[in-house]
């Protein structure tokens, strides 16, 4: 069983994003959107997921035109990430079975750019979603589609990965330069994280993508260290054991809950998760 968390430009038209996930169906366990970043992460999981994620790149290609973003966030288009993720034991651990979430990519990226116009840029064992967002289009040529950028669309960042848990805090101290340095003290192997304004504050935002090794409590400690957390905030949902290796006196504190579980959205579809 695959995860799939479509990263969609467009974070403050909610009728639009409420209309495009609808067409997801009983797929999409998640929708968190953010006006700020202009960025809407839709969770996909199931048994339906490579046809739910196909449906509404579609929508979103003729819904959305990157021209029109403004947004903390970069990207590379309006279907900007789509990535597959192995669920249960393979998704955590670092030399996890990666072949089914594999197939699903190439799967979708060819289906992107024949049906869609779709230049679509490949990541995981062979490359970074950083080195796609640094290259494109100069050192890094589509692996599907056409040279140049979708008129309106963009490009698409289409990978297989292991499982990721995104996460911001939000600093009492607004201070953008701060935000800054601290999102570089960060970064690691296991850590990628940059410094935004955002309504009303400033805030890291962090990518945990080893997060058996460095989770939540982590990163926010390493940053209260500095400076006061104002709050924490989970982007989309995480697995049930990385939530498990939290003392759970701690969870409210750092926006997590067994509710924001993988396997608690997916018991609530009538899913098994795989163990």
């Amino acid at each position: 069983m695959l995860e799939c968390v479509v990263n969609l430009s467009e974070g403050a038209d909610r009728a639009r994003l409420e209309a495009l996930a609808r067409l997801a169906g009983p797929a999409l366990i998640d929708l968190h959107s953010d006006a700020s970043h202009n960025r809407s992460v839709l969770t996909l999981a199931g048994p339906t997921v490579v046809a739910a994620a196909r449906e509404l790149a579609a929508a979103a290609v003729a819904a959305l035109d990157i021209r029109q973003h403004v947004g903390v966030h970069p990207r590379l288009g309006v279907v900007d990430v789509v990535p597959f993720a192995p669920l249960g034991d393979d998704g955590l651990r670092p030399d996890g079975d990666l072949g089914e979430a594999l197939a699903a990519r190439d799967g979708f990226g060819r289906w992107a750019a024949q049906a869609l116009g779709l230049p679509c840029f490949l990541y995981g064992p062979e490359r970074t979603l950083p080195e796609i967002r640094r290259g494109a289009f100069d050192a890094l040529r589509p692996d599907f589609g056409p040279d140049a950028p979708h008129p309106s669309a963009g490009a698409c960042c289409v990978g297989a990965r292991q499982a990721l848990v995104a996460y911001n805090l939000f600093l009492a101290d607004r201070n953008l330069a701060l935000a800054r340095q601290l999102a570089a003290q960060l970064r690691s192997p296991a850590v990628r994280s940059a410094g935004f304004a955002v309504q009303n504050g400033v805030q890291v935002s962090c990518n945990l993508v080893a997060p058996w090794s460095v989770g939540p409590a982590d990163v926010y400690d390493q940053v209260a260290a500095a400076t006061r957390v104002e709050r924490a905030e989970l982007v989309g949902l995480l697995p049930r054991r990385i939530l498990e290796a939290i003392p759970a006196r701690r969870w409210r504190s750092l926006d997590l809950g067994e509710a924001s579980t993988i396997e608690a959205r997916l018991a609530a579809r009538g899913i098994a998760a795989p163990n």
